[in-house]
């Protein structure tokens, strides 16, 4: 029998679907009249409200059209053969799309992903021109940010065309393969795949429910990647179809080996030994990020060797690359930069820039501007869990933070419940150990903490209220419910009746290459999967995590890829975003929150650079570029204990000393350094004297240059902070010393006299200041001080300093009207520096005292700790990148512990 809540949503999905975006108005009123149909009775105003909101989450979502860079030989095809193309497949996805209720209208979901894949389709090759082509094109999107639905629309695209053969790279682990294929079934096949092909054996699934007369031939299923001889039992040559076939297979060298020798056996033909069906490749994984580092370049070289091999077997082939990042290792990989738009798979055709729609849960969104509201710090794993440790560390017991976590996705469940969203995937991730044996004593943890939980609810939860709040765990279950939840519109009352329900059913997994844990969220698709999964890296990549609403994140790297990939967090959270946290250490928060800036910076430049009719090439030196390329260049060459030069552009850029020597005679040289520069400043007729109060702090403009390079020169630098080698700056300074860097502004920040005994300059600078309180990172390595304000000296806005008042004003205006949520839908603006340095005319030198403290308020010296930032304009010189020595084993040494032992090859020592 059809439930009569779900024939309302489905009744009213399509009512929706009509015209513009609707009002919360309109949405209640079209619930209410088809609610009063025989079909729907029963239902009552609660669940109407409840499935109001879900419809005003959904409804609301907008979207932007990408940014696009051409090679300058593109010749449209596309809208002259629309005419004799049938939209089957692509018809039947965009009916899936609007039942699964993704929004319509002028800036819908749907329109502009149907606009957007027909310019990617226009890009590739005319599958019906009798010449041969050979196209290469990359997708630049953001993590679990709709890039497997972008592709999806485009193979269905690509079908209705002409394109007779599919291939989608998913990974290197089974399980995202497999979660791969079962979304390529469902959107573009319409049945389950099975092992041995036969059309009427499987079940009608997706878009098979709206027209299964044309179903595509699959070589792999849901449980198996390619192999030789069950495509042999499918059938041989591909001429013969008179469907399109798709491959969904692992990134690895024997699949692609057996697919290239099985195409070559039965397909290729004449001469040239070649297949002429037309083919388009999906590589999901287009940054490498997955290849297994221990391997190093050989096998990196290999895999993409196999895949130019496997293009070139086609007369006719395209290959689309999808990133999530715009620091993709096939800009940043190559040692020159002129090798680089020579590698097999460089997109020389086209860069697609995708915008995220406006429900994503992004980086920007979770750890810029909303990070109170998702993120919480762990500030007690030293004892109990440490960051570093080795295979064979034992667990006593649970970080209290830990527990919390637990005990808040419990909560967050229950919430769920009562919102009505109880068949409905619910999970946890838990990442807190690169090795397999400490996650799976994690995991048990874990599990005993749950089954204390499950027993408590169970015994005493349907007690009266007094009754029940005396069980001591049902006791911190509120207490968790009262620190991060009690501002919802859920009451605790109602939350406890659901609490047996929600913990009941909720299981810990471990899921690494030891264990025999998996995440079959298929299985549960009709009641839902409820679990904690604790793994690493391997765990985090690529796989969506359905219902992700909590994560515990106890992990330091620094390495680009690898964060970005283990933001399972980031995607689509309807209708219970505000349920969503993350723990994590403030090192790691800090670092994706530069990840988010310095991404969205690259993501400017694309925009920019369509504006100005710039080619994929451009794009990629302005990527290999960007001072963060330093930090991704040292990942990858970090296996070779080599030192590697690279070549950076500093114009337009900021950089700073977060990382310092913990050496009482160096901290006092760059004391010195203060005095001096305070003196030479004086010498050269612009004494600190006649600074301008700013803030809490002190602005001096035009200030000479030499008397900056004299202190950059005296500051004793930390080797792990790379892009502040006074070297590669000095030079740069130099080369402009006598132009567009001759005069600069000096920012003394300060703070207002908080009551915590804070450290006040009494003598470095002649100014009154009072220190910026910063905390220390990881203490236990004694050589080093890692200044954390979320891994920035500075704090947000302090590259306002020398700008007027009309120039602040007109760039915080361009950026609320470039945002796609109006501003006054916005919490509050939270501006990015960027902005502001991008007007800069003169560059800006911040020089920080700091009060330096660990998470126990102890002191790190009673005297002022030195940093400083700098803002770079823009240069108007042309610029003569400057090279940087990356030392790779200073960077192994202190970050060896990025990698999971999976990817070392095995056991870690």
């Amino acid at each position: 029998m059809t439930n009569p809540l779900e024939t309302l949503e489905g009744m009213a999905s399509f009512a929706l679907a009509k015209g513009n975006i609707p009002s919360p108005e309109r949405i209640r009123e079209t619930l209410h009249q088809l609610s009063k149909t025989p079909m729907c009775e029963g239902i009552d105003e609660k669940d109407i409200e409840l499935l109001a909101r879900q419809f005003e989450q959904r409804l609301g979502v907008t979207m932007e059209l990408a940014s696009i860079l051409d090679d300058h030989d593109f010749t449209p095809w596309l809208d002259q053969a629309k005419a004799d193309i049938d939209p089957y497949f692509w018809g039947r996805y965009k009916r899936l799309m609007l039942e699964k209720g993704f929004s319509t209208g002028p800036d819908g979901v749907i329109t502009k992903l149907d606009e957007i894949t027909d310019k990617i389709l226009g890009r590739l090759g005319d599958p019906n021109g009798e010449a041969r082509w050979d196209r290469r094109g990359m997708v630049v999107g953001n993590v679990q940010s709709g890039k497997t639905a972008n592709y999806t629309g485009l193979i269905c695209k690509a079908a209705d065309a002409g394109y007779r053969l599919i291939v989608v790279i998913a990974g290197i682990h089974n399980n995202l393969r497999n979660q791969t294929q079962s979304r390529i079934d469902e959107g573009f096949v319409g049945r389950e795949s099975i092992p041995d092909g036969r059309e009427n054996a499987s079940k009608i699934i997706g878009v098979g429910h709206f027209d299964n007369s044309k179903t595509p031939w699959t070589f792999t299923t849901a449980f198996r990647d390619f192999n030789k001889r069950g495509a042999e039992q499918v059938g041989g040559n591909l001429n013969d179809l008179k469907v399109p076939a798709v491959f969904v297979i692992k990134k690895n060298t024997s699949t692609l080996r057996n697919l290239i020798e099985w195409l070559k056996e039965y397909n290729a033909r004449g001469l040239s030994k070649t297949v002429s069906a037309p083919m388009l490749l999906i590589d999901d994984e287009a940054d490498n990020a997955s290849i297994n580092i221990a391997k190093g370049k050989d096998e990196v070289s290999r895999i993409n060797g196999q895949i130019r091999e496997l293009l070139n077997l086609f007369q006719r082939s395209c290959y689309v690359g999808y990133t999530a990042t715009p620091f993709a290792n096939i800009f940043i990989d190559p040692d020159e930069d002129d090798k680089m738009a020579g590698q097999d798979l460089f997109p020389k055709n086209f860069i697609v820039g995708l915008e995220a729609p406006s429900n994503y849960y992004g980086a920007t969104r979770m750890f810029v501007d909303e990070s109170n509201e998702f993120v919480r710090s762990i500030n007690d794993n030293e004892e109990l869990l440490p960051i570093k440790h080795d295979k064979e560390y034992l667990i006593s017991a649970l970080p209290d933070s830990l527990k919390l976590a637990v005990r808040c996705f419990v909560v967050a469940r229950a919430i769920r419940l009562v919102r009505g969203h109880g068949s409905e995937h619910m999970s946890m991730l838990v990442n807190a150990s690169r090795f397999t044996n400490v996650q799976g004593r994690l995991r048990g943890g874990i599990h005993d903490l749950l089954e204390g939980i499950q027993t408590s609810v169970r015994i005493n939860g349907a007690k009266p209220l007094a009754e029940a709040e005396a069980d001591h765990e049902i006791a911190l279950l509120k207490d968790a419910w009262l620190r991060e939840y009690a501002h919802n519109p859920e009451q605790w009352a109602d939350i406890l009746v659901c609490l047996n329900e929600a913990v009941a059913s909720i299981y810990a997994v471990e899921v690494n290459s030891k264990s025999s844990g998996t995440l079959n969220y298929s299985e549960y698709k009709d009641i839902g999967l409820n679990v904690i999964a604790v793994g690493g890296f391997s765990l985090s990549r690529g796989l969506t995590l359905e219902g992700l609403m909590t994560t515990y994140f106890l992990r330091n790297s620094v390495m680009y890829d690898t964060l970005m990939q283990m933001g399972r967090w980031f995607g689509f959270r309807p209708d219970y975003g505000d349920l969503c946290r993350v723990w994590m250490p403030e090192e790691a928060e800090g670092w994706y929150a530069h990840i988010a800036e310095s991404s969205d910076m690259l993501r400017d430049e694309l925009r920019a650079m369509e504006a100005a009719g710039a080619t994929p090439e451009e794009f990629g030196l302005k990527v290999r570029s960007h001072p963060d390329t330093l930090i991704v260049t040292a990942r990858n060459k970090m296996g070779t204990g080599q030192n590697v030069v690279v070549k950076i552009g500093l114009g337009n850029n900021f950089i700073e000393t977060a990382i310092l020597e913990r050496n009482e005679v160096i901290l006092e040289t760059n004391r010195t350094a203060v005095r001096s520069l305070v003196s030479d400043l004086g010498g050269q007729g612009c004494p600190v004297s006649s600074a301008k109060p700013y803030g809490q702090g002190w602005l001096l403009k035009e200030a000479p240059v030499n008397a900056v390079r004299s202190f950059i020169g005296a500051f004793r630098n930390h080797r792990g902070s790379m892009l502040t080698d006074p070297g590669p700056v000095l030079s740069y300074i130099g080369e402009r010393s006598d132009g567009e860097l001759s005069k600069w502004d000096i920012l003394f920040p300060g703070v207002a006299a908080p009551d915590d005994g804070r450290i006040e300059d009494t003598g470095l600078t002649g100014l009154k200041i009072v220190c910026q309180k910063r905390s220390i990172g990881d203490k236990s390595d004694r050589a080093t001080l890692r200044v954390t304000n979320k891994q920035r000296v500075s704090s947000r806005g302090f590259e306002k300093a020398g700008l007027d008042e009309g120039q602040i004003v007109e760039v915080e205006e361009s950026y609320l009207a470039a945002l796609l949520i109006p501003h006054e839908n916005r919490k509050r603006p939270n501006y990015p520096d960027r902005i502001y340095r991008n007007v800069r005319s003169r560059p800006l030198l911040i020089v920080h005292l700091l009060d330096l403290r660990d998470k126990d308020g102890a002191r790190e010296s009673d005297k002022p700790i030195i940093a400083w930032s700098i803002s770079f304009p823009e240069t108007e010189t042309p610029e003569e990148r400057t090279e940087y020595i990356v030392n790779t084993t200073w960077l192994r040494e202190n970050y060896r512990d990025d990698l999971d032992e999976d990817e070392m090859g095995g056991d870690d020592d």
